[in-house]
């Protein structure tokens, strides 16, 4: 049994990340400090834990065992903490959310601002990625998805359903043939998603008009945006970000809307966890606000 808990906290994180540099980012500690709990770790349990290499840290069978019995040791401690009733109203702590980056490029920054100076003692930390979040490897105490995970111990709600239009800056309808119809986009430069990079169907927009050639093309929305915002071309934008884009315009508006939909998503283990389900409820009431008064203002 190890002498100081601690390490295995530490553990967890260099087995998940799978080097010393990308626990310590997660841990904010220095590697070659987790390195040398690391090698006191090992010594104390008389075992490799890990198989080093210049690709990083594999866990051993003796590590892949010990992991598995320090989450549920972790999850234990998540399970205990969250059911000790808070005095107070207020929400405290560190909380991490995942989100594809036009939500958190446009919605999150005024919702978890709002939130903050409502509870003081509260930090938020938002991962910005367009990707799929792990949060059974704790990459995010939660994340928003534009798609319902079919896979995984997760809970699941609806946040808000948002809409999206194709649009342009003033300047590139001004310099280009007029646009009518969705068949007038084939003689224009499209904007969009790097096709083999879409993490989820629901974000491949241009191929629901059958467009498929993209001459423009970035993983990142608020890229795009700036993209369509400097005159590159057309593109399907999202109708809560264009207050924050003077100059881009809505096109066949009466033709073409998308709709999508913004989903909360956590693990089940954290169903009982107070504070993540008060953070939660204000949070998605937050994006919901917001997403309507922005859409109102469009």
């Amino acid at each position: 049994m190890p002498e100081n808990w601690d390490d295995l906290r530490l553990f967890i994180a260099v087995a998940r990340e799978h080097s010393l540099s990308g626990a310590g980012k997660v841990l904010r500690l220095d590697p070659a400090t987790l390195g040398r709990r690391m090698a006191r770790l090992e010594k104390e349990l008389r075992t490799a834990l890990f198989v080093k290499s210049p690709t990083g840290y594999a866990v051993t069978e003796a590590g892949s065992q010990l992991l598995e019995r320090a989450e549920a040791a972790e999850q234990a401690m998540r399970i205990a903490t969250a059911e000790v009733p808070d005095p107070t109203d207020q929400l405290r702590g560190q909380i991490r959310i995942g989100a594809p980056d036009g939500c958190a490029n446009y919605l999150l920054p005024q919702v978890c601002a709002a939130l903050v100076a409502e509870n003081p003692e509260l930090d938020i930390q938002i991962v910005a990625l367009p990707r799929v979040f792990n949060l059974s490897r704790r990459e995010a105490d939660m994340a928003i998805g534009v798609s319902v995970p079919t896979a995984g111990r997760l809970v699941v709600h609806k946040m808000t359903d948002y809409r999206l239009h194709l649009a342009a800056s003033d300047r590139y309808l001004a310099a280009h043939d007029t646009i009518r119809t969705v068949a007038d986009l084939q003689r224009h430069r499209l904007v969009g998603y790097i096709p083999d990079m879409i993490f989820d169907r629901e974000l491949d927009y241009l191929a629901e008009l059958s467009l498929t050639r993209v001459p423009l093309a970035s993983n990142s929305v608020s890229v795009q945006m700036n993209m369509i915002r400097q005159g590159g071309g057309v593109g399907v934008v999202h109708d809560f970000a264009l207050s924050a884009t003077p100059g881009v315009t809505r096109i066949l508006a009466g033709e073409v809307e998308l709709s999508r939909a913004f989903y909360l998503i956590r693990h089940e283990d954290d169903r009982r966890n107070q504070r993540l389900s008060r953070f939660a409820e204000k949070l998605t009431q937050g994006v919901r606000t917001e997403v309507a008064r922005l859409e109102a203002i469009a």
